[in-house]
């Protein structure tokens, strides 16, 4: 962690009402380059709807969104992108009906800015399509690449989702429950993958996850949010450690931290 540099990332007292519901609640936190923050809590806590005011998919009632310096709070999700924030989903965000090698092409094609003709051929753009081999190399679906994305495992289809968000070279990746609805078999590929891109000391990782083993396996830091606050913020180990947190907002004894709990 490079606390002696300015952070990546930050969020300065934001916020965000729905009605008379406050769901994220002057939240405050700096993330910085080679590190990964998990983002913890109860259901309801505000970790998907921070998320979205950090990506742009939702408008903040107050506060402010920083990014290198740079106030992003009123910019747009692709101003954002471009910029260099990536997001994967919880639900695939694919071209069901195209290959994957396609669907790693026209993520590059349209991170180039190359015009709106995305769906041209791909043999007019050999080097689009020799980059977009190198992406899903990475992500270990280079021998899968003339596969409809249709077919793919869920597990697979999630390391193309990766793949994609590769493509517009971010320096801040964030995923929001990467290993939802996946098969006791899937869940290491994908912790393998988000291990290996931590290995990248210039990517900011942000994870919003349910599964401590996953949280304990990967994060170098945890934050914790209730009722839309920020509660705990610290090592892996202190927070995890910490009463308050089993209790309250991981819902486990103290006797069973070192069991796999929802939080």
């Amino acid at each position: 962690m490079r606390r002696d540099e300015k952070p990546v990332l930050s969020t300065h007292d934001l916020t965000v009402r729905f009605g008379g519901h406050i769901a994220v609640d002057a939240v405050s936190c700096d993330f910085h380059r080679g590190t990964l923050t998990a983002i913890v809590g109860p259901n309801g806590a505000g970790k998907t709807t921070f998320f979205n005011l950090i990506s742009g998919q939702l408008s903040a009632s107050a506060g402010t969104v920083w990014f290198n310096g740079e106030d992003i709070t009123r910019l747009s999700v692709a101003q954002r992108t471009m910029r260099g924030i990536g997001r994967a989903f919880q639900l695939t965000n694919l071209f069901p009906g195209l290959s994957v090698r396609e669907n790693a092409r026209l993520a590059v094609q349209a991170h180039q800015r190359m015009g709106m003709d995305l769906f041209s051929m791909a043999d007019n753009h050999v080097e689009l399509i020799e980059r977009a081999e190198h992406i899903l190399s990475e992500v270990h679906l280079l021998e899968k690449a003339g596969q409809i994305v249709s077919e793919l495992s869920h597990g697979d289809q999630r390391k193309l989702e990766v793949a994609l968000m590769i493509a517009i070279g971010p320096q801040v990746l964030m995923f929001d429950e990467p290993t939802a609805g996946m098969s006791v078999d899937e869940v290491p590929i994908i912790l393998d993958l988000i291990s290996g891109l931590k290995q990248d000391q210039d990517r900011t990782i942000l994870l919003v996850e349910h599964k401590m083993d996953v949280i304990r396996s990967l994060a170098d830091r945890i934050i914790v949010l209730h009722n839309g606050e920020l509660v705990a913020d610290g090592a892996p180990a202190e927070v995890i450690a910490s009463p308050m947190v089993q209790q309250a907002y991981l819902g486990i004894a103290p006797e069973d931290t070192q069991e796999s709990a929802h939080v």
